[in-house]
């Protein structure tokens, strides 16, 4: 039987990212939100990054324990090493963890957060009209199944 907290929900997986693992919440339903994770999935080959969407249950809990509101989401947040970033900080560190040349995306944090950020929001915000949505979460390939969270 899964443990849940008080309010349902599973227990956050931050204790997984503080060991080195690094957690990716995105928005499941949202078709750009979507392809970036198989984005991730395919430059990824050291399998660092996990995932989980913000509809489930330690999505949800992990958005609300960082200040986040679960249903709003309009923010990508990535928990690492016990750090969390959210919006622009988030999509540059995924890409810097990479490796390679991926690295030269740290270029991108001479743009102040307060110019990248806002751009972040405005993105989000039409992402469903632009990009499209789903009635459900997208399903990982079963090989890749297991960095899922839920």
């Amino acid at each position: 039987m899964e443990k849940t907290t008080a309010t349902g929900d599973p227990p956050p997986a931050t204790e997984n990212a503080s060991a080195g693992e690094a957690i990716l919440v995105y928005d499941g339903v949202c078709l750009l939100c979507s392809r970036w994770v198989r984005f991730v999935l395919a430059r990824d080959h050291a399998a660092r990054y996990r995932f989980a969407s913000m509809q489930s249950g330690h999505g949800r809990a992990l958005l609300r324990e960082h200040g986040l509101d679960p249903d709003d989401p309009n923010s990508l947040l990535l928990l690492e090493r016990g750090r969390a970033s959210t919006d622009s900080d988030a999509i540059l560190r995924v890409l810097d963890g990479f490796g390679g040349a991926w690295r030269a995306t740290r270029l991108l944090r001479l743009v102040p957060r307060r110019l990248r950020d806002p751009a972040y929001r405005w993105l989000a915000r039409h992402r469903y009209r632009w990009f499209g949505r789903s009635e459900a979460c997208w399903l990982p390939e079963p090989d890749h199944a297991a960095r899922f969270l839920d």
